[in-house]
């Protein structure tokens, strides 16, 4: 079954994290991915372990970091630092809508393969920049690395535990959410090609995604000019919407209005609270957070974690466990979902690779999974003969 950008063309110099997100959901969405590659080396994440795929003699070179965003796509290796290299990005890019790459502002000048250079001869291509701070203004020059734009960008300081130190996100999010950003540039661009004949430049940075996703933290801020402070699994804006830690265990309780308070506290048989005019409001139940959290706090430890959650479920109130990741793997809803996926893999002993899933359901056009996160290099033959066929037509 076709995808719904079968027939699409991407050429991907990119590597890490931001750039393949990107390149990978599109991908998925049935668009062919070219990934240009450096020879014996590759993609950097490509070392960014263990763990790493397990071959028949042990440890291959596939990490499990590089597996989770390079599938539906060929890699072809190519050193773009000498002129035959940059010549053969050129000519491929003859047969692309698009390409992507995170080089730091102007690094791929002195190849001859900046959008300035590139413009002219390929007046539809959509031409996508990754960086750290973008192409321009006072920190343009600056490497982009997912720790650093969420340092710079303030989600940092807005998590972890209030007398604690500033808290990084667990996973790349500045770098994921980056890949999400661009994808939906690109395939705006795209839209604006077919109807205007036009490629254009898109120029999309790590720290500008980041505070974009600062939503209404920052805009919290922007309104009341009062700086946000950490409360580790706290709500800034909803309470009680946090862990609480139970006799047995941790659960989490995100009551997010009033009626659901009101049903909260019966369940737990603290009625009195949902009466009380301190409480009675989420607007009040803020100014008083404190005093409401320690007795809640006090009533929750001495109640055991699946009374309670399954209390919630029957009187629907959101809550829930807080499940590790092999819960999350074997759970009804991954399976139901297909959330996990499992791909043939030619370098693993077991002849395949776990990977997650696409979340993305299309009633007509279908996600597909064509091929899993290639080795470096592996369609360079098949590639390079596509071209030379293409150039003989």
């Amino acid at each position: 079954m076709m995808g719904a950008l079968d027939g699409l063309r991407i050429l991907d110099l990119s590597r890490i994290l931001a750039g393949p997100t990107a390149t990978q959901l599109l991908g998925d969405f049935g668009a062919d991915i070219i990934k240009v590659e450096r020879p014996g080396l590759g993609d950097d994440t490509r070392a960014w372990g263990p763990p790493f795929v397990e071959g028949g003699d042990g440890p291959t070179q596939e990490s499990a970091y590089y597996l989770c965003a390079n599938r539906n796509k060929r890699s072809i290796a190519v050193d773009i630092a000498k002129p035959e290299g940059a010549q053969t990005v050129r000519e491929l890019l003859a047969t692309c809508d698009v390409l992507v790459e995170n080089f730091k502002p102007g690094g791929l000048d002195k190849y001859g393969l900046s959008y300035s250079d590139l413009k002219e001869q390929f007046p539809r291509l959509v031409y996508c920049s990754i960086s750290g701070f973008g192409q321009t203004g006072p920190n343009s020059e600056k490497p982009g690395y997912d720790l650093l734009a969420q340092a710079y960008g303030g989600i940092m300081s807005l998590t972890g535990e209030p007398e604690g130190e500033p808290m990084k996100v667990a996973v790349g999010i500045a770098d994921v959410m980056t890949g999400m950003y661009a994808s939906n540039a690109i395939l705006a661009a795209l839209r604006h090609r077919d109807k205007m004949d036009e490629g254009q430049h898109i120029d999309i940075a790590l720290v500008d995604c980041q505070i974009a996703w600062l939503i209404n933290e920052g805009t919290n801020y922007l309104t009341s000019k009062i700086l946000p402070q950490r409360r580790g699994n706290q709500h800034p804006n909803i309470v009680p919407y946090q862990v609480f830690e139970m006799a047995d265990g941790h659960a989490v309780v995100a009551v997010g209005n009033d009626a659901q308070f009101e049903r909260f506290c019966t369940l737990i048989r603290r009625e009195e609270l949902a009466s009380d005019p301190k409480y009675v409001t989420n607007a009040g139940r803020l100014v008083n957070r404190e005093a409401l959290i320690a007795t809640l706090t006090e009533t929750l430890s001495k109640l055991e974690r699946d009374w309670l959650i399954s209390g919630m479920e029957a009187n629907k109130i959101p809550g829930g466990p807080i499940n590790q990741l092999d819960d999350v793997f074997a759970s009804d809803q991954v399976a139901a979902r297909e959330m996990k996926i499992t791909m043939p893999h030619s370098g693993a002993a077991s002849g395949e690779v776990d990977l997650i899933g696409n979340p993305v359901k299309f009633s007509k056009t279908p996600v597909t999974y064509r091929r899993a996160p290639p080795t470096c290099g592996a369609d360079t033959d098949d590639i390079l003969a596509e071209l030379a066929a293409t150039q003989k037509e």
